[in-house]
């Protein structure tokens, strides 16, 4: 009797393994997330019908409205006047094609021995020869005047234009000043002209006149 106990199954053991293998299939069941769906390849499709909106009608552009041109007024042609009908009589030269004025006639001198009224024929003289006055070279040196005492003193240069009148002898007839430095200066320059320069007098036609004529002296120190 003791060893049929030991062979027969304890019924703690069967409830507790029961249990576990339960819980193990409800957790199974809770976690399954994959769905599987079969589709039938015998089942005809269905197909939805969806509405289009119909599309905008067309906008009515405007089109150029054409209107008929008249047409423009025929241009007048000139009016040309007949020809005239030439009447019998003489010809007579149109004066376009002769000269309106005639060129003056040349005067035709008398022939010797011959009487007549022609014209005279006028000579025009010729221009007297002028030949301006120059300074003779022979009383060349005794032209520069003495050098002012105060001048020399002060150690001043200076310049005189004077215009001279010569004389048909070659002497100075009159004296004009133009600009001078000084008068110191000019006076000695105007003594000098009267008393010491000499001239070649004009000519017109080879007979000595009295002329006009500008003269520039100069007073330099380094010069005395």
């Amino acid at each position: 009797m003791a060893y049929q106990g030991q062979k027969g199954l304890n019924p703690v053991g069967l409830g507790v393994a029961i249990a576990i293998n339960g819980g193990l299939l409800a957790l199974a069941m809770l976690t399954a997330t994959t769905v599987v769906t079969f589709v039938d390849p015998y089942k005809p499709m269905e197909a939805v019908n969806i509405p289009i909106e119909p599309p905008p009608p067309p906008i009515d552009e405007p089109r150029p409205v054409e209107r008929a041109m008249p047409d423009p007024a025929p241009v007048p042609l000139p009016y040309v006047p007949p020809a005239p009908i030439p009447a019998p009589g003489p010809v007579i030269a149109s004066t376009d094609t002769m000269p309106t004025t005639l060129p003056p006639l040349m005067p035709t001198p008398p022939m010797p021995g011959a009487t007549g009224t022609g014209s005279a024929v006028t000579v025009t003289p010729p221009l007297p020869v002028l030949v301006n006055a120059s300074v003779d070279p022979r009383y060349r040196a005794d032209f520069q005047p003495d050098y002012p005492a105060f001048e020399r003193n002060q150690g001043r240069n200076g310049v005189v234009v004077v215009r001279v009148l010569v004389g048909a002898n070659g002497r100075v007839a009159a004296i004009e000043p133009v600009s001078a430095t000084s008068d110191a200066f000019l006076d000695a320059t105007k003594r000098r002209a009267l008393s010491k320069w000499r001239f070649r007098p004009a000519t017109r036609d080879g007979v000595a006149i009295e002329s006009w004529r500008e003269m520039t002296v100069r007073f330099n120190m380094e010069d005395n």
